[in-house]
């Protein structure tokens, strides 16, 4: 398996296996903007498409700035201060989920809600940087006081799978839960469902993936052959859930793949293949909206506040490859009484969540995958910097302040300049956007 450094080798936790760019109408150069933002925070590769596309139509219905080709963008936009935290939450439930695609959930056989996909994004302040945190979900944490929705709260647990804190007590409860672990607030949160998934992979139009060898999973119903695919609709979400017949058919596993999907994501937004296609924008903004209201997706109050959102989008927009930083929390497994359960390496986490939060430059040491999921085959190509209109010629402040000559291309981002780079523990399994990586088969 691939290693960025010797330092990987040394110093290893047992890890847990987890039971088996063209002039546009201001309009469309906001939700371009605004769409980089799904790059990071697809949970599943759309959870925070859909919120960020759906803050970004209420933008274009509430906010006359947006809708007025002749006004300008606040000179501020962009400008958001600190750090933020954006909770992303992939749910098992057979509720409002289509049985022809499901035929599971036609027996009730698994009810109930559960996270089974957890993603903390945390973008950084000055200079930007993406770091996005997942959750294995077996893992044993403790889960607070959760409001149970009357008024009232449900007790706290000393020690149970993340993935219950959903059941438990909903998105807030989820919340609660990732503070604990990560010593730091969630600011913003969101929960998309299966079906709102393929609705919004169709709606992006396909995310390429790199193949090992032949795979084959009867459990999502998912064969690909060994090679390059792009994958849309049901065949993205059918690889964003496949443990089985990939690395050593654990969480972990499934964890790599989907970092591997997100990671080709923010390369094709960068790239500007989605950017700049005006049609695939209004598409995207149509789809996320109708998946509110279809109850596909949920979202935190605070995410109806449509001018942050596009500040945070604006926000990372031009972070580097290598700044768009894909980790799993380390886990190890512990024996308690005649079973082995999933608990945190809380020593390699706080390492982890100590430069994060100093906004330190990090420098992955550990595999690619806890779970041999998957193996890094190379670099990616950067994108080319391309000249950038003027406020006056785009008719948009947005980009005030940006420079005279060209957009800077994500590898000539703050990350160029002279800084020291944090080793995080070997202990951290993770990828970069900047890494190109292929799904291993099983065994």
């Amino acid at each position: 398996m691939a290693r960025r450094s010797a330092a990987g080798a040394a110093g290893r936790v047992t890890v847990a296996r987890h039971a088996q760019s063209d002039e546009r109408h201001p309009l469309l150069r906001l939700l371009a903007l605004v769409l980089v933002v799904v790059g990071v925070c697809a949970v599943s590769a759309t959870g925070v498409a859909a919120y960020s596309l759906w803050d970004a139509a209420s933008t274009v219905k509430d906010q006359a700035v947006v809708l007025n080709p002749d006004e300008e963008l606040p000179p501020s936009l962009g400008a958001i201060e600190g750090g933020v935290n954006l909770l992303m939450v992939g749910t098992d439930t057979c509720e409002g989920q289509d049985v022809k695609l499901f035929p599971r959930c036609a027996n009730n056989d698994s009810p109930g809600e559960r996270n089974d996909v957890t993603m903390l994004v945390h973008i950084s302040d000055e200079p930007r940087r993406v770091t996005v945190v997942s959750f294995p979900r077996d893992m044993i944490v403790p889960i607070p006081a959760c409001p149970d929705g009357a008024g009232g709260s449900y007790s706290a647990m000393s020690a149970q799978k993340i993935n219950e804190s959903y059941t438990y007590g909903g998105l807030a409860c989820t919340a609660l839960a990732v503070e604990s672990l990560i010593g730091d607030k969630i600011d913003f949160a969101a929960a998309i469902r299966w079906t709102g998934v393929i609705n919004m992979s169709d709606a992006i139009g396909g995310v390429d993936v790199c193949i090992a060898g032949d795979i084959s999973d009867p459990h999502t119903n998912l064969t690909l052959t060994a090679g390059q695919h792009t994958l849309v609709g049901v065949e993205a979400l059918q690889f964003l859930r496949i443990r089985h017949g990939i690395g050593d058919g654990s969480d972990l596993g499934r964890i790599s793949n989907q970092q591997q999907f997100m990671g080709s994501l923010v390369r094709k937004l960068q790239s500007d293949s989605v950017l700049g296609d005006p049609t695939r924008l209004l598409t995207l903004a149509t789809t996320a909206i109708s998946q509110v209201q279809q109850g596909q997706l949920v979202l935190s109050s605070g995410l109806t506040n449509p001018t942050l959102m596009v500040q945070i989008a604006l926000a990372v927009k031009d972070v580097a490859y290598e700044d768009f930083v894909f980790v799993q929390y380390p886990t190890q497994y512990v024996t308690v009484g005649t079973t082995e359960q999933v608990w945190p390496v809380t020593e390699a986490a706080d390492a982890l969540f100590a430069a994060v939060q100093a906004n330190e430059p990090l420098t992955l040491t550990g595999e690619a995958s806890q779970g041999y999921g998957v193996e890094i085959t190379g670099q990616a190509e950067k994108p080319v910097a391309t000249p950038s209109a003027t406020p006056s010629e785009s008719g948009s402040a947005g980009d005030a302040g940006s420079g005279s000559g060209a957009t800077p291309s994500p590898s000539a981002s703050a990350t160029a300049e002279a800084e020291d780079r944090v080793e995080l523990p070997s202990d951290i399994a993770g990828q970069t956007a900047d890494d190109v990586t292929c799904t291993v088969p099983q065994g």
